[in-house]
């Protein structure tokens, strides 16, 4: 059962009281102040073209209880569905209703230091290593006010911290599992890989439909030292009562590489913000995703990617399909920082549109402050092709099986370059679901 507490009764007492019942120390305690204290100074987050004017971000449940599993026998089959083999790994953890759950980490990865926990676990246990290192350096709580409000009353997330030369071999997953429809999800991750260090991490969102509307405020923070390798798995399914605000950001040293591979399917209105810092000199990033908007819902993506260091490199390949009277806008920037040589940026955005009513805009940018790179965009806007609807009925295909098969062959060329194997194949099941 949910307590009766929505974002409009939370003050600096309910601050002190909330972070007294999980036992965070005071250098928490004071950040969640600071953001309390500026969410009424800030802007909401700019969402270009897309009208933003009353969507629910502020109203919400922030506490459900949810009592800890001992295995994951218990929890619905969708969930065990998306677990898969993450479950066997011994590299899993579970949260529901933004309460950690269930937390599973094989001996040999924590002989070797890994630290794979959920948040409130690693404020408590690796406080130090947060607050001097990492927590809110790639994302400024006062960047805006969702991220001011992420601040003051995050109650859910993950952390995970690779050390120096440590390769994980098995992927490391997260499942947020939101049961109440009216609960909100203040999460916030943070990622590190050390020098020479490697990673897989996988993270799934959803949430059961229902009456009453429930909040995703999400934020990841990645960090990628020298020569290390982070591979960031994202499948999004939050249902259409949810409305999402996602913000990932990735800090990428000397040679290091992130790769995204992202199924944003949220059937709720939704501000997704994917941001790619190339810091270090030879630094790779590569962002590929895939979303399917339908019904009324309205969508805003925008994924950044900076080149600051010389010899860089960045990839940018979404695909994004709109159905009934779905809208959405793509917005991939590259930018190329003076001093930034050498550097080579792509994009290429692809939107398809089912119907009359639907509406996608890809808006492909490039701000280039240097001589010596080299950087391109693509990108289209358009309706299915009728001939290939036409051969496909001709050959006995229902017109709704063959609007099926056409999404999954438009969305094929970037599920099928996924670099981790698991989010492809949900990505697939969810894909499905969707189209269905």
């Amino acid at each position: 059962m949910s307590t009766d507490t929505k974002t409009s009764l939370f003050d600096a007492n309910y601050i002190d009281a909330y972070a007294s019942r999980r036992g965070e120390p005071q250098w928490f305690v004071e950040l969640r102040k600071k953001g309390l204290a500026e969410v009424e100074n800030l802007p909401m987050p700019k969402a270009e073209k897309t009208r933003t004017i009353g969507w629910n971000f502020t109203t919400f449940d922030h506490e459900t209880p949810s009592e800890p599993l001992t295995s994951t026998e218990s929890l619905p089959q969708k969930v065990q569905q998306l677990i898969g083999k993450g479950d066997q790994s011994g590299n899993l953890l579970i949260h529901h209703n933004g309460n950690g759950v269930y937390s599973t980490l094989s001996e040999e990865l924590k002989s070797k230091g890994v630290i794979f926990t959920d948040l409130k676990t690693a404020i408590q246990n690796h406080g130090e290593l947060l607050e001097k290192f990492y927590f809110g350096k790639a994302c400024s709580f006062s960047e805006n006010q969702l991220t001011a409000r992420n601040a003051a009353l995050v109650n859910a997330g993950t952390f995970v911290y690779v050390p120096k030369n440590v390769s994980v071999d098995v992927p490391l997953q997260s499942v947020y599992w939101q049961e109440n429809p009216t609960a909100g999800l203040i999460n916030h991750v943070v990622l590190v890989a050390e020098t020479g260090s490697s990673v897989t991490f996988v993270e799934n969102y959803l949430s059961e439909d229902g009456e009453g509307s429930g909040v995703a405020n999400v934020i990841s923070e990645v960090y990628v030292g020298d020569n290390a390798r982070v591979q960031y798995g994202a499948v999004d399914a939050l249902a259409k009562n949810v409305t999402t605000y996602l913000n990932r950001r990735a800090y990428v040293g000397r040679d290091g590489k992130v790769e995204w591979a992202l199924g944003q399917m949220n059937d709720g209105d939704t501000i997704s913000e994917t941001f790619t810092k190339l810091v270090g000199d030879g630094s790779v990033g590569d962002t590929k995703a895939v979303s399917i908007g339908r019904g009324e819902q309205k969508q805003n993506f925008t994924n950044y990617i900076q080149h600051i260091g010389k010899n860089t490199e960045s990839n940018l390949l979404i695909h994004g399909v709109q159905r009934e009277g779905a809208n959405a806008i793509f917005n991939g920037i590259t930018k190329i920082e003076h001093g930034g040589t050498k550097s080579n940026g792509d994009q290429t955005q692809r939107v398809l549109m089912l119907s009359d009513k639907a509406r996608g805009d890809a808006n492909p940018i490039l701000l280039i402050d240097e001589d010596d790179v080299v950087a391109g965009h693509a990108a289209s806007v358009g309706r299915i092709d009728p001939i290939q609807l036409f051969y496909l009925k001709s050959r006995g295909i229902s017109e709704k099986e063959a609007e099926r098969l056409v999404i999954h062959g438009f969305l094929a060329p970037v599920v099928t370059k996924l670099p981790v194997e698991g989010v492809k194949e949900q990505l697939i099941e969810v894909i499905e679901g969707k189209v269905k």
